[in-house]
């Protein structure tokens, strides 16, 4: 018996990395999971690697509505209900000093790793949870801890997404969960540019002494959907191998 048996979650931005190890993490555990991303054959090939008989995809953009509301509805009509909805798509197209961003990458930035994880609260809210119940996980970043040079308006998205699960924690209690997550550097495709060529460099801070794994953002998510947190809502844990006890990001 898995401790997700007979739920369903919903993972967005999961067609790789920690998205991909979230959805994993939950299959595992007895879920029957939905992931989302843009690209149809990446998503193609998770589904392949989850299970096709314990999982789906719907492609799009994270910050389409239409594709929101598709997404929502299909998998209570594939599997039946919605329990668990982890908000982890995020982009960070550019590189520099705040004070010099394109203000569209900026406004992009916003829509995708902040107003999106409203969106699809919205419609997990209104086509299943605010009925039945439920938890949701918004996957943040150390970077809305503290100052993060040259990923300063990534960093600002990351700030309100925190302040985002704690006001829906306290809209949507008693029955739906909020809670968040705030990694470090995890190895993965998208946060490459901060390691590649230099691993032993970019960890050295870090007290446990490594990057983080997708398994390690995993476990935190799924602990924050299982019961075991039942009695947490609005809390961001930060999982960084302990980087902010030395000061960095």
């Amino acid at each position: 018996m898995g401790r997700f048996d007979g739920k369903v979650a919903i993972v967005t931005g999961a067609s790789r990395g920690i998205g991909l190890g979230i959805a994993q993490r939950l299959v595992d555990d007895g879920a029957k999971v939905l992931v989302t991303a843009r690209k149809a054959d990446a998503l193609e090939e998770a589904v392949a690697s989850l299970g096709a008989d314990r999982a789906a995809f719907v492609a799009g953009s994270g910050d389409d509505a239409a594709h929101q509301e598709e997404a929502v509805r299909t998998a209570i009509e594939r599997f039946g209900r919605l329990d668990f909805l982890v908000n982890n798509t995020g982009i960070n197209p550019v590189y520099g000093r705040m004070i010099d961003i394109d203000l569209e990458a900026a406004a992009k930035i916003f829509a995708v790793n902040v107003l999106s994880a409203v969106a699809w609260a919205q419609q997990a809210y209104r086509q299943w949870m605010g009925e039945h119940g439920g938890a949701i996980v918004n996957v943040s970043s150390v970077a809305g801890l503290k100052p993060a040079p040259n990923i300063g308006m990534y960093g600002a998205s990351k700030s309100a997404l925190i302040h985002v699960t704690e006001e829906l924690a306290v809209e949507l209690g008693p029955d739906i969960r909020v809670n968040g997550v705030a990694p470090a550097v995890v190895k993965t495709k998208f946060a490459k540019a901060l390691y590649d060529g230099r691993e032993d460099e970019v960890s050295a801070p870090y007290p446990l002494k490594r990057l983080g794994l997708p398994e390690d953002i995993a476990g935190v998510v799924g602990f924050l959907l299982s019961d075991d947190a039942a009695w947490l809502t609005g809390q961001t844990i930060t999982a960084d191998g302990g980087l902010l006890l030395t000061g960095g990001v």
